[in-house]
């Protein structure tokens, strides 16, 4: 349970694994960004803004060292162990085959649920930008509530919305990381508008009393705001997949935290100068548009608004679909899944089972159960893997000094160290069922390992590693 799967160095890192290496750093980094700039910015204005006031700008600063505190150890990892299979495969390098499967636990329900929680907002949008076209939802027996004699309904757009990423996917990683971004070029327009347009009616009467509820009001606010920069993580999982993947990923990564950070504040300090803070908290569903409405006077601004949303939330599922099908990959590569999942089809070089697969898990969780109490087990899974990375460094610093680094943590140890810090602060404030739903969901992953995945590992029987091949 403690062995360690050796590091690819070098070469090793350019090695053939079936997969196709065609991403380049702009497309990797929209990857970052498509999966980050989803639904968290259309909603969080009025769950934070009525914490902090307008200092909620200071509170997204906050957010963004801390995630990006862990995106400077997530870029060091990935320059080091340049494989896909992200916080799985630096877990499995660093702290074991156990830990490691655990981690893949987390990362399985971070990307599961998140991707069909995306996929029923998505629904609302396209639903409500259609207007009377909308895609009517099928009644259906299985999602009613317990004890209530009304059916409840299969989400159809959501389904479909899974499906169509799905196809995307199969059709080649290249074409996958294009549409992803133009879709990340069409989401940071329509952002981009909003703050122009907010910026017309800029009062600054609205931005006093700027630190609403003093420092603690800024905590609680970049608190709620954090889980606006889950997603950047998904760059690590295109580790085989990207063009000289050692310094690549690296540069995407902060890229992608810079664009993240810098769209994030503009679009902030926009809406809070636009109106009383005392106003968001009646915005709770489509906050932005109603901005733009009370701005402008007019209904077009929200309608483009909208559009953007259905596109954004639409490149979020089809990366976060994308990381999944990969972790899943290097899962079957080390033996903890069966071969089944290490097949690429030899046209498009994308492993299709695993797609297939996801897609479908993802769809019935989409169409058929209700995720909003799922939304903190989001949370956990990603915050655990924060952790485990920013553990990854110090642990591989200290055991392997020589190891090839083109990117180097700057401040180390300080950096990691305050990572865990601030991700272990967060975890802290999560409900507690959360913590028992989470470890009943890990422990039945780690019982599989136990049963069937230690005995087929690849370090157990002996079995080559592409990645550890002689050249």
């Amino acid at each position: 349970m403690l062995r360690r799967k050796p590091i690819p160095t070098g070469w090793k890192a350019e090695a053939d694994t079936g997969l196709k290496r065609n991403i380049t750093t702009v497309q990797l980094a929209s990857f970052g960004i498509g999966s980050t700039i989803g639904t968290g910015i259309f909603f969080v204005m009025a769950e934070a803004v009525p914490e902090a006031g307008p200092s909620v700008i200071i509170s997204f600063v906050f957010a963004g060292i801390a995630a990006g505190l862990a995106a400077l150890c997530y870029a060091e990892m990935a320059s080091s162990v340049p494989v896909s299979g992200s916080t799985y495969s630096y877990a499995y390098a660093t702290l074991g085959e156990f830990a490691g499967m655990a981690v893949a636990g987390c990362l399985l329900l971070e990307y599961g649920v998140s991707t069909a929680a995306v996929s029923v907002g998505w629904s609302g949008y396209l639903n409500e930008l259609l207007g009377d076209l909308h895609i009517p939802q099928i009644p259906h027996a299985l999602t009613a509530a317990p004890f209530d004699d009304d059916p409840g309904a299969i989400n159809l757009p959501a389904m479909i919305l899974v499906g169509m990423c799905a196809i995307l996917l199969i059709r080649g990683a290249s074409e996958s990381a294009r549409a992803n971004a133009i879709m990340v070029f069409i989401k940071i327009g329509v952002l981009a508008m909003f703050a122009v347009i907010a910026f017309t009616a800029f009062n600054d009467d609205n931005l006093t009393p700027f630190f609403a509820d003093g420092a603690h009001g800024v905590t609680l606010a970049a608190g709620t705001i954090f889980f606006s920069f889950i997603g950047l993580d998904t760059i690590s999982t295109a580790g085989e997949e990207v063009k000289d993947p050692q310094r690549t990923m690296p540069r995407a990564l902060i890229a992608a935290l810079i664009t993240v950070v810098l769209v994030y504040v503009l679009v902030s300090l926009a809406a809070v100068a636009a109106q009383p803070s005392s106003e968001f908290a009646a915005q709770q569903d489509a906050g932005l548009a109603q901005i733009l409405n009370n701005v402008t006077g007019a209904t077009w601004p929200s309608l483009v608004l909208s559009a953007g949303a259905v596109i954004s939330i639409f490149s979020v599922t089809l990366v976060t679909l994308y990381g999944q099908t990969r972790i899943l990959f290097a899962m079957g590569r080390d033996g903890m899944l069966p071969e089944f999942f290490t097949r690429v089809n030899p046209r498009t070089l994308t492993p299709v089972n695993n797609t297939i697969v996801v897609a479908i898990v993802v769809a019935i969780l989409a169409g058929f159960i209700p995720l909003d109490y799922l939304a903190d087990m989001v949370s956990i899974g990603t915050l655990v893997a924060f952790i485990v990375v920013s553990l990854g460094v110090i642990i591989l610093r200290r055991r392997e000094p020589d190891l090839d680094r083109p990117f180097r943590v700057p401040l180390y140890p300080l950096t990691p160290i305050l990572a865990i810090a601030a991700c272990g602060y967060i975890l802290y404030g999560l409900h507690w069922y959360t913590f028992v739903f989470f470890g009943l969901w890990v422990s039945a992953v780690l019982v599989f390992y136990l049963v069937w995945g230690r005995h087929h590992s690849a370090l157990n029987t002996g079995r080559p590693d592409p990645l550890q091949a002689a050249p």
